[in-house]
């Protein structure tokens, strides 16, 4: 793991155009998954009629946090397969392709079920994402410290996705009354059994600028070159084919194992703690002040609003926590040191924010959340920059995939619905709903923690050679 190289050379404009593409991935696979814990609230509200802290509206925020991830998870390992059989760019491009899409088709959802396929969908066009731009740009940058940099600053754009979509939100719910109204042809009314409710829902016109990614993939793609590893690899036909098997031959078996429980670990942190703060935001005592004597769509709107601002803090707190894990990367030999600097602190974190934060002081809360997002998001930029150091290239797009997407989509996840489901039990029965989902999330948070802290001792560290395995 030594990061002594001579001075890379400076990155040309194919390179550049490169990182331009890799940048605008990252920020909006963020922006898409961040656009759930927004939306969900008024969404469900209107094509539910369930009430918050209800056994139904509990009931859907799980599925709608668990289903897609689930469906991401098990076509994103499909994806990642096809990433060492086809290609890193054509995999690439089309899964960007079908999110974005995916993403503004939701907009005119008529009922939680085509919301909730949609977003399936979009989940899937993330999950694949993600794996195939990782193991395409570990390959493009063949020198150590040149490849941390880049992988670590363009995965610094995903915080910069999750500041965007809370920005958009904010915008939509600004000016969503004189936007275009969203509608549906006749027969598609017809179809679907019914037109849309709220024609300047805020939260649809937030779902549909999720197509903006596809925008400059459609200007650059034809600019963009294959991975040369994998293309030399196969032209001269010495690429293995990929299996899942290979990935647990006994050389891989603890890579494999660690990686998916560790990864699964950071996703259950974000999805069973951060991204239930929309929920939780509305039962603090100064929001529930500013909204006295405001009629209902009026006290809906500010209770969005301010979720959306402490999401945007949270997102730049997760931006400075990505930019300082590729600051330390380069510095930080051990890749368990490097992951222990940022699971201690949020270990010590997650109950203070959440058990006393998140419950009493709005402005406690700002803080608290920049620095969970901080330590946790930065976890994700650190599985971007080791996954491609540790698998050979026949492999690289399958064990990515299976940790980021059997680890992280499916198990970490499902974390969103045990918080979910913890909070309609009786164990905080005498708490406001608002509250029950914050102690819900401490539980789930510290636990999730904890167990990454624990699993990081059998972490294994990258070899040099394998990169050009």
């Amino acid at each position: 793991m030594s990061t002594e190289s001579p001075r890379a050379p400076r990155l040309n404009r194919t390179q550049w155009l490169i990182c331009t593409m890799a940048a605008i991935g990252f920020a909006f696979d963020i922006f898409e998954l961040l656009m759930a814990p927004l939306i969900m609230r008024p969404a469900l509200l209107e094509l539910t009629g369930a009430q918050p802290g209800s056994p139904e509206f509990q009931a859907w925020v799980g599925r709608l946090f668990y289903i897609p991830a689930l469906a991401g998870g098990a076509f994103g390992l499909l994806g990642g397969y096809l990433t060492d059989r086809l290609g890193r760019r054509r995999v690439l491009t089309g899964s960007i392709l079908l999110y974005a899409f995916s993403a503004f088709f939701a907009g005119f959802s008529t009922s939680i079920e085509m919301l909730l396929f949609f977003r399936c969908t979009t989940f899937i066009g993330v999950c694949v994402e993600f794996v195939a731009a990782v193991a395409w740009l570990a390959e493009l940058f063949p020198d150590p410290r040149q490849r941390e940099k880049v992988l670590g600053i363009t995965q610094a754009f995903s915080s910069i996705g999750g500041l965007l979509v809370a920005v958009a939100n904010g915008l939509c719910i600004a000016y969503a009354a004189s936007l275009p109204a969203i509608g549906l042809p006749g027969f598609l009314q017809d179809l679907l059994g019914g037109g849309v409710k709220d024609a300047h829902a805020a939260w649809r016109y937030t779902l549909m600028s999720g197509l903006i990614p596809a925008l400059p993939l459609i200007v650059i793609r034809p600019f963009l070159p294959e991975s040369p590893v994998w293309k030399q690899k196969r032209d001269a036909g010495t690429l293995k084919r990929p299996s899942l098997a290979a990935i647990f031959a006994p050389e891989l078996r603890r890579t494999t194992i660690i990686t998916t429980l560790l990864f699964a670990c950071s996703y259950g942190a974000a999805f069973g703690a951060i991204q239930q703060v929309p929920q939780i935001v509305p039962g603090l005592a100064e929001v529930q002040a500013m909204g006295e004597g405001m009629n209902v769509p009026q006290k809906r709107s500010l209770e969005q609003a301010e979720a959306a601002s402490v999401t945007k803090v949270q997102e730049v707190g997760g931006l400075v926590g990505r930019v300082l894990l590729a600051f330390l990367a380069l510095r930080i030999l051990s890749r368990r040191k490097l992951l222990r600097s940022f699971q201690i602190p949020g270990l010590i974190l997650m109950p203070i924010v959440f058990v006393y934060l998140a419950t009493s002081s709005l402005d406690g809360l700002y803080v608290g959340m920049f620095l969970i997002g901080m330590v946790t998001v930065a976890q994700f930029s650190f599985w971007g920059n080791y996954l491609p150091l540790v698998y050979p290239v026949h492999l690289r797009g399958t064990g990515e995939g299976f940790a980021a997407n059997i680890g992280g989509r499916m198990i970490g996840t499902s974390f969103a619905w045990v918080t979910s489901s913890l909070a309609t039990t009786g164990l905080f029965a005498s708490s406001p709903p608002a509250h029950r989902v914050a102690f819900s999330a401490a539980i789930v948070g510290t636990f999730v923690y904890l167990m990454g802290l624990i699993l990081s001792a059998w972490l294994p560290e990258p070899r040099p050679e394998q990169m050009a395995d």
